[in-house]
């Protein structure tokens, strides 16, 4: 204890010296290793409210038991202590900090840095001068992306050095691709770099989102050679005009007045958050993303969202200058205007976003459930709720079984399953006490009021399912039993005949007949089954017991008390009877050992 309070001054000096600018702080455990990273306007404030509070969240009373040293970074700007604490938790990956689980590879639309640029699908980014567009969320979108341009720009897919080198010494000469029509064969110089180079310009606009001015450029050149009377010329220009109309439209159109916009909406449950992004250029939706992140502690949605925003523009490499939010999040980016729209078009851009979100963590959680399919026993119960009609799932199910023969030793045997399979230890038998003669209906009024009286006498806990191993007869004596003790209504009871294996229910004559194959049918023979197997088992024991009382107690000399105590010692009476006199005269004296190995011998 004296450790932890000179801890504690150890670290509020460090927090009284901390000064009030912005940055970002790292609490440190007894090992040195980072334990969480946090960001904020003011360090001094921010950190000293750990320690200055009671908190709510158990993990966050944990984090500050740990922390044992702070270190801190102090930036210009809040924009850059939210951009470095984003940097460094996904270089150390603090034990108590949210998780981005964004790990996935991106595909990317890459115009390669060479002579007659390539334009090609990758999943890697290399930092060789190539131009990247991307990364999208889609493989499907970057494939009709890349078939667009290629129809709008016949470009080369082959990866020949079209150096002037190379072309001035005529190196290379046209392949299949320029015979059907994919390649315009600058690889025999059939086409100028300038001419090349053009279509590369507007292939880089189309993927930016900025269709309207490749759609002016093409209109302009259609129609100029239109009044050149090139009019087959002037076709194609109008064949590619359609193309892209026709891919435009496919696009998710907003409004044609909302441009370079970037859209985040945040949704939340227990232990993710999820940051939907939409991006608009030129009144049109041209890409989506949802980022998941793995709550640690009780962080606000405004550091969520704020934190998924600072990671979705840096690996989108976003540069727009408004962003739409469904609610401030207390910090001002540089150079960039936030808006919390209320109504208009912005307001029914940000729903749109907001339905994203909510549509994917619908999913996800769809997805986790068939992944995480309910186990088995959860199944079956849910199957015998189903067949049997009851109001709960049957976890607790107590049968039983009455056993005598012609009216001799009456007993009962109560067995127990739990969750469908038998629990041993809460298994009972019971004498019959109170009825004299074979009468099934009596005795089972008697052991149904044994059994629960003493269950609630004990606060013990009730099944949700009594199966009564007989016909009509017995389940109505349960049935008046559990009336007299008031239970009736909360615990469900049935009876299970055994010749056709009817299913009885107290109020319906009509039985029920289950299928031969179905595991409810299987569960209620298994219960009967076994209640019947316990109860002959005491019975036998019973009655094979009372045989070697009254066997023994014909001996002169030899009461109820020495057969109790020869039968603990020897267990039977064959046992008995080989054991040496020696032994005998252990247990009960000379005397009446010499009787009873007397008696036996004969």
């Amino acid at each position: 204890m004296d450790n932890e309070i000179l801890l504690l001054g150890e670290l509020k000096e460090i927090v009284l010296n901390l000064p009030e600018l912005p940055g970002v702080y790292q609490y440190f455990n007894s090992v040195g290793t980072i334990i969480y990273v946090g960001k904020a306007k003011n360090l001094r404030k921010r950190v000293s409210s750990y320690f200055s509070k009671v908190h709510d969240n158990r993990k966050t009373t944990i984090l500050v038991r740990k922390i044992s040293d702070i270190k801190y970074i102090v930036v210009d700007t809040e924009e850059d202590a939210l951009l470095l604490e984003n940097n460094l938790i996904k270089k150390y990956q603090p034990r108590y900090n949210v998780l981005l689980k964004d790990d996935k590879s991106f595909p990317w639309i890459c115009i390669k840095n060479e002579p007659f640029p390539r334009v090609l699908f990758t999943r890697n980014v290399i930092r060789d001068g190539s131009q990247y567009f991307g990364p999208y969320t889609s493989v499907p979108m970057v494939r009709t992306l890349l078939d667009v341009t290629k129809r709008l720009y016949p470009i080369r897919n082959c990866n020949l050095n079209l150096s002037k080198t190379n072309l001035e010494k005529e190196k290379y000469q046209v392949c299949l691709e320029f015979q059907i029509g994919n390649c315009k064969g600058p690889c025999e110089s059939l086409q100028t770099e300038e001419e090349y180079n053009e279509g590369i310009a507007q292939i880089k606009d189309i993927l930016k989102g900025n269709l309207s001015s490749v759609l002016s450029h093409l209109k302009g050149k259609m129609e100029q050679l239109a009044q050149e009377y090139k009019f087959e010329e002037a076709e194609l220009f109008k064949n590619k005009i359609s193309i892209l109309d026709h891919y435009k439209s496919k696009s998710t159109i907003v409004s044609s007045l909302i441009s370079n916009v970037d859209v985040f909406s945040l949704d939340e449950d227990e232990n993710y958050a999820y940051v939907n992004f939409l991006r608009v250029v030129d009144g049109a939706i041209i890409q989506a993303h949802t980022l998941e992140i793995k709550k640690r502690l009780e962080e606000s949605k405004e550091d969520l969202l704020a934190l998924g925003i600072v990671e979705i523009r840096q690996k989108f490499f976003l540069n727009s200058k408004e962003i739409i939010l469904p609610f401030p999040i207390g910090f001002q980016l540089k150079d960039v205007k936030i808006i919390v729209p209320q109504i208009g078009d912005k307001r029914k851009l940000l729903e749109l976003s907001e339905r994203n979100v909510k549509f994917y963590k619908l999913e996800k959680n769809k997805q986790l459930s068939l992944r995480t399919p309910k186990s088995r026993t959860d199944r079956i119960l849910e199957q015998m709720q189903k067949d049997l009609r009851l109001t709960e799932l049957p976890h607790r199910i107590e049968c039983f079984d009455n056993s005598n023969i012609q009216g001799a030793q009456p007993v009962a045997a109560c067995v127990v399953f739990i969750d469908g399979k038998p629990a041993k230890r809460e298994y009972r038998h019971f004498n019959v006490k109170t009825v004299e003669g074979p009468n099934d209906f009596a005795s089972m009024e008697e052991i149904i009021f044994r059994r629960y009286q003493r269950v609630i006498n004990e606060n013990g806990q009730l099944p949700q399912l009594i199966i009564i191993d007989g016909g009509k007869g017995q389940l109505s004596s349960a049935i008046v039993t559990l009336e007299k003790l008031q239970i009736r209504g909360t615990v469900a009871v049935i009876g299970i005949a055994k010749r056709l294996e009817e299913i009885i229910y107290p109020d319906d004559p009509i039985p029920m007949y289950l299928d031969k194959n179905s595991e409810t049918l299987r569960i209620i023979q298994h219960l009967r089954n076994e209640a019947h197997r316990f109860g002959i088992t005491f019975h036998r024991n019973k009655r094979s017991k009372e045989f070697i009382t009254n066997e023994l107690s014909q001996i002169p000399g030899v009461g109820d008390k020495t057969v109790e105590l020869l039968m603990k010692r020897f267990k039977s009476v064959v046992r008995l009877r080989s054991a040496p006199i020696e032994e005998i005269i252990k247990e009960v004296g000379e005397s009446r050992a010499k009787k009873i190995w007397k008696f036996l011998s004969e």
